[in-house]
């Protein structure tokens, strides 16, 4: 979808907490995958498992890293994962429900072709 809209739209993803660290909440998932991360003690861990996330998941477009005091996912409860469309002034076009159920790729295309035309 980045490359679909790009020119027009620009993504971003954002790494915030740990969705399932070793040291609190484990999922069979994540030992199958092998994407297995205790808790980030510091900025510069959670950037290196931000890093290490990005590379394994294969995204293509900027990752930004949220605060240690998790400034950003308070303020736009992105836990544990969710889709947004952000007006270049701020203003939220689009939020979707809380993933992973809640994660609609094809929703946010939708609101995408709304208020940016089509690719």
């Amino acid at each position: 979808m980045s490359e679909q809209y790009k020119g027009k739209v620009d993504f971003y993803a954002v790494y915030i907490l740990e969705a399932h660290p070793t040291d609190v909440w484990t999922m069979q998932s994540n030992v199958t995958d092998k994407v297995l991360f205790r808790s980030p003690r510091d900025e510069a861990e959670r950037a290196a498992v931000a890093g290490t996330c990005v590379r394994k998941l294969g995204i293509k477009f900027p990752a930004l890293v949220d605060s240690f005091d998790n400034k950003v996912e308070r303020a736009y409860t992105g836990w544990p994962d969710r889709l947004y469309l952000i007006a270049p002034q701020g203003r939220v076009l689009y939020k979707s429900k809380p993933g992973p159920f809640g994660f609609h790729p094809d929703d946010l295309a939708a609101a995408i072709q709304k208020t940016a035309g089509k690719p």
